[in-house]
């Protein structure tokens, strides 16, 4: 049976500038979440990161991206775990302003959940990356051209990926890949970095030896929205559909967890009302999503919202929309299916709060046990037969 690629790893790519850096607008009596030290620069410098590949193949392509609107960005050398890479048989390539590009295929055998290395070398000064801040993976900068040492000298740390947007292996044909896509939740916000944690690693994880294999591959933007941009965090989800779900190769399925953000950013101090979102609003930007992955031939997994009581941005006309947003969900039929998380995390006693031990301090996003918990909640069933 002929093989095909498919996406094995992928992250959506926002500009962070050091005005927008800190996570959006702060919360009430809350500091803005820290994404460490993400460079906002690179200069005559090697950038190495970690990604971990969902499923296995016999080759790997590695898709680089310039994607937010800088001057055209120079890759002098780019390896894989010490394999060069090249870009029409040459070592060095030019991202274009807005563009993605794939390196050259390389024959290289990858197992499910193996960690690749990719390092980059940009030769030129004050290059702006294109980035995806809550990386949870330790990368590394250091000085010159150090992309085929194993190890880095005079390296500093960070915990974010520039300009690598996605890894792709070429699997056989009964391999399919689903997208994730959404924002913090998916994202992985407020998990313990390292540790792999956020849900659709887990759910990733799940599927069985006997399963057709399922690449899970994150597309969530912390502070993301359907409807709108928010400033650092990201273009819309209707605005980075196409480059961040219909772009990715081999995908079947979608599951759309998305629109807290969008109830409530509105509400935040110091926002316009026109930032603000009402429940028919965010159905509407649903129902545009869906049309788009059906012009594709992609099944939607439509994901309940979470409850978020305790938390300062909690108010009681957010918890009604949420409602009603929920309530179209599971009962509109407009899905292909439907997996509750408010179901799953929810308090029985308090059912506006997360239970204890799966929500974080924030009252908003989950802990790895809460993300655990989502990923038990799907059924694999669902994404069987491609």
């Amino acid at each position: 049976m002929e093989n095909h690629w498919i996406a094995a790893w992928g992250t959506a790519q926002q500009l962070a500038t050091a005005a927008e850096s800190g996570g959006g607008p702060e919360m009430p009596d809350e500091a803005p979440p820290d994404f460490g030290t993400t460079p906002e620069t690179v200069s005559a410098q090697t950038v190495r990161m970690v990604a971990r590949s969902t499923v296995g193949g016999t080759a790997v392509r590695v898709a680089l991206s310039n994607s937010f609107g800088h001057p055209p960005v120079r890759i002098g050398a780019a390896f894989l775990d010490g394999t060069q890479l090249t870009f029409s048989d040459r070592p060095e390539v030019v991202l274009p302003t807005g563009a993605q590009i794939y390196s050259d295929p390389v024959e290289y055998p990858v197992s499910p959940q193996t960690d690749l290395a990719v390092s980059l070398y940009l030769p030129g000064e004050k290059v702006t990356p294109t980035v995806h801040e809550v990386g949870l993976r330790t990368a590394w900068l250091a000085p010159g051209d150090q992309t085929a040492s194993t190890d880095l000298r005079d390296a500093t740390e960070f915990q974010s990926y520039l300009w690598l947007t996605g890894i792709d292996v070429l699997a056989p044909r009964t391999a399919a890949a689903v997208i994730a896509f959404g924002d913090s939740l998916v994202d992985g916000m407020e998990t313990t970095p390292g540790t792999d944690a956020p849900w659709p690693s887990v759910l990733a994880r799940r599927f069985a030896s006997d399963f057709p294999p399922r690449a899970v591959v994150n597309m969530g933007i912390s502070g993301n929205r359907v409807l709108r941009e928010s400033d650092g965090m990201g273009t819309s989800a209707l605005a980075r559909f196409d480059r961040d779900v219909l772009a990715r190769p081999g995908a079947r399925w979608i599951i759309l967890s998305e629109g807290g953000n969008d109830l409530i950013f509105g509400s935040l101090p110091g926002m316009a009302d026109s930032e603000q979102a009402t429940a028919a609003d965010l159905v509407d930007g649903y129902r545009l999503l869906l049309t788009r992955a059906r012009l594709h031939g992609l099944r939607v997994v439509g994901c309940t919202l979470p409850p978020i009581g305790g938390s300062p941005v909690f108010t009681q006309e957010f918890e009604d929309a949420r409602q009603q947003v929920n309530r179209w969900i599971r009962d509109s039929g407009e899905f292909d299916a439907v997996t509750d998380l408010d179901a799953a995390l929810r308090d029985p006693a308090e059912p506006t709060k997360m239970r204890a031990g799966l929500v974080s301090a924030d009252g908003v996003h989950p802990t790895d046990a809460g993300h655990a918990a989502i990923a038990e909640s799907f059924d694999l069933e669902l994404f069987r037969h491609a």
